[in-house]
């Protein structure tokens, strides 16, 4: 049997048709790959890296309240700084010298503006891991603590049916919350 399923896999492998596939689903990975960034120009892609600064909380491309102060004149000066060829790292530095580093949509990377980054992903690990071994410790406080507690018997503990009596009623319930 396991010879017959390696020569069907080696003739099904080494097939032309195989091969074509393979050829076909590489070159759509590799044409995907490549258009992800396509079609976004200079300006529409630094204009959504910066924020409008009228405080509304929109990115500047996209601020769209009726009688904004800012964003005509922001556009104007985002449209002559790229008009002066300045890098896009000069043109976010012109931006962040002139209103703040607020205009950013994202911090730059790099020194102090990496906590924003790694700080927020930090304290969610922690806390879940937190979580996991608090919830852990319980269980463990619990068990130790069920042959200690008079009353209480580990089937309790262990979620199990502690006499008859709570079984027939479960089945009751089941049996009228049936449709």
């Amino acid at each position: 049997m396991y010879k017959l399923a390696k020569f069907r896999l080696l003739r099904f492998a080494g097939g032309p048709i195989f091969w074509a596939k393979t050829v076909q689903v590489v070159l759509l990975c590799v044409v995907t790959v490549a258009m992800l960034g396509a079609g976004r120009s200079r300006y529409d892609r630094l204009g959504h890296e910066l924020m409008c600064s009228c405080s509304c909380g929109q990115i500047l491309l996209e601020c769209n309240h009726v009688g904004c102060p800012d964003s005509a004149r922001m556009i104007n000066e985002l449209r002559g700084q790229i008009a002066t060829g300045n890098s896009d790292v000069q043109i976010q530095n012109w931006f962040v010298a002139k209103y703040g580093a607020i205009v950013l949509a994202a911090p730059m990377r790099g020194g102090f503006d990496n906590a924003a980054w790694i700080v927020p992903i930090a304290v969610f690990l922690l806390a879940t891991a937190g979580t996991f071994g608090i919830v852990w410790l319980w269980k463990r406080r619990a068990l130790s603590l069920a042959p200690a507690m008079p009353g209480i018997s580990a089937d309790i503990l262990s979620a199990g049916p502690a006499d008859p009596e709570d079984a027939a009623r479960r089945d009751r319930i089941r049996r009228e919350t049936e449709y």
